[in-house]
């Protein structure tokens, strides 16, 4: 069993528990159920920069990245650097994240805020939606093609806007539909976690121009968004660059400055 199908199957329980203690009812009473929501997929759009810069306390692949960083500083200091949206890592396990890292973010700017999850279950959609996100991830790789339509669907229903991330061919073609706004290529292998900027080269081709695309993993220079800008993308989800250091703001601001002089 790969750490993708682990973490799927831990995800399953989890959200099972969480079903049985806090239900749906609770949740769409939420002070942040009825927010408006800020448009991460327009903003990327209209943007000089494009970046979404992500918070994040340790992977599978790099264990223990950053556990010293208060969520709030984070939130306020990618805001003041300028960057379009701010992911937000919930997943606890395996990343060390929470639904309260959400909640602190949410109160700490006005970012549009993604909400990075292994999302296999409706339930953490409206969760998404209560805990103030205003974008959800949905993962190809562990959903049919039935689950993103019906998943995608509910949550332009609550306003929140969709990026659907491919790893390959086979994903992208079953991901293009309507209820979809953003189309993020992980240039990371969810199974084997090698890491390459072609994976975005190659499938920019094959996204219609109608989604924003978004170039996620492996991103760590001025330079490769220069050179993937070129292929079409408008977004780039950056995490440890930022993360791994003691000021992940002030580094996001050196790293836009030098993005545009």
């Amino acid at each position: 069993m790969n750490i993708l199908d682990k973490i799927v199957r831990d995800k399953h329980i989890e959200v099972e528990l969480k079903k049985s203690l806090i239900p749906i009812s609770q949740l769409e009473n939420s002070v942040l159920f009825n927010k408006q929501t800020f448009p991460l997929a327009e903003t990327l759009r209209t943007s000089e920069t494009g970046i979404i810069a992500e918070h994040k306390r340790r992977s599978p692949s790099k264990s223990v990245i950053n556990q010293n960083l208060n969520v709030q500083d984070v939130a306020k200091g990618y805001e003041l650097a300028g960057v379009c949206g701010m992911s937000v890592l919930t997943e606890g396990k395996y990343f060390g994240g929470s639904l309260d890292d959400l909640l602190i973010a949410r109160a700490s700017c006005n970012l549009p805020l993604l909400r990075k999850e292994f999302i296999i279950d409706p339930y953490q959609i409206i969760e998404a939606k209560a805990y103030g996100s205003d974008a959800i991830l949905l993962i190809a790789a562990i959903l049919s093609k039935k689950e993103i339509k019906q998943f995608s669907e509910l949550a332009k229903s609550l306003d929140l806007n969709v990026l659907l991330e491919v790893h390959n061919e086979e994903e992208l073609n079953k991901s293009i539909m309507s209820s979809i706004d953003m189309i993020g290529v992980n240039n990371r292998n969810l199974k084997t976690f090698e890491v390459s900027l072609k994976t975005s080269k190659v499938l920019s081709e094959l996204i219609p121009n109608d989604f924003v695309k978004i170039s996620e993993s492996g991103i760590s220079s001025v330079e490769a968004i220069k050179d993937l800008r070129s292929y079409g993308y408008k977004g780039f989800l950056i995490g440890e660059n930022f993360i791994k250091t003691n000021n992940p703001g002030e580094h996001a601001l050196q790293f836009i400055n030098d993005l545009i002089p």
